[in-house]
């Protein structure tokens, strides 16, 4: 099967005053049509700045990046992003900040009426349906987040971007979003590539993991295959998975990885 995404060969340099700054060199990667990825390692890896290149938000210093086939060359409506930070404009409503990306893509073949039924359509996935005339301020951090999430799902993109969309919020609402990502992911069957410093965020939502190396030059250590059934078919029950033993398998391997295989930097110095 052909992959959507292929990363092939991607080095990322940048310039300093003491020479370039090698953060990634040779990442080769496929993505599938509804895979859920994540990328995990240590701080300084590489993991935000490979997730940028893949939004066109930067331009690869080597190698080549291809959606369907089609090499990126800048940021689109294809790839729906998620940061840590909602990014929100505290002046518009939950609807009306969805509506910017809807009129962004769908504008100027929709009417107005239509544009915003998207926008309320996208709300209503993320359980936000109460809250569509409501501000930023108004709302839970956790909400604000769903808002973001609804954003980026209003424009019907091939692939979701994560960058530690759950990074911000406390244990508690950080897994009631993580319980709504998998309905959503099911609901809709989106490919997404995630941004993650959580262990067990990455088990719980992903088809596979993908391990970096330690910066600078950071490159692919190890993917590992979740053998669990995907998050497309069914959301997993967390409490089950503390109990499963292939979940268990998963979260040890990737902790050798991190933590004996790329022990911290600090840690051997």
């Amino acid at each position: 099967m052909k992959p959507m995404l292929s990363i092939q060969g991607v080095g990322m340099s940048f310039p300093t005053k003491r020479g370039p700054f090698v953060a990634l060199r040779d990442i080769d990667l496929q993505v599938h049509r509804g895979e859920f990825v994540s990328l995990i390692g240590h701080s300084g890896c590489g993991k935000s700045t490979l997730l940028n290149l893949v939004a066109g938000l930067t331009a690869p210093t080597s190698g080549v990046l291809l959606l369907d086939d089609r090499e990126l060359k800048g940021p689109g409506p294809d790839r729906g992003v998620v940061f840590q930070n909602h990014s929100l404009l505290p002046w518009l409503s939950c609807t009306d900040n969805v509506l910017l990306a809807v009129e962004r893509v769908f504008g100027e073949q929709e009417s107005r009426a239509q544009l915003k039924a998207r926008a309320l359509a996208a709300l209503e996935l993320v359980g936000l349906s109460a809250a569509s005339d409501k501000r930023p301020g108004e709302i839970s951090g956790g909400m604000k987040q769903r808002v973001g999430i609804a954003r980026a799902l209003a424009m019907e993109p091939k692939m979701l971007l994560m960058d530690e969309p759950f990074g911000a919020l406390d244990a508690l609402t950080r897994a009631r979003l993580q319980d709504e990502l998998m309905k959503i992911v099911q609901r809709t069957g989106s490919t997404v590539l995630m941004v993650t410093h959580d262990v067990d965020e990455a088990v719980l939502l992903s088809d596979r993991i993908v391990m970096l190396t330690n910066g600078p030059a950071a490159t692919i250590g190890e993917v590992h295959a979740v053998p669990l059934p995907p998050v497309r078919e069914a959301p997993r029950n967390r409490l089950e998975m503390a109990h499963d033993a292939q979940y268990l398998a998963s979260r040890e391997a990737v902790l050798e990885f991190l933590y004996r295989k790329q022990a911290h930097v600090e840690a051997s110095a």
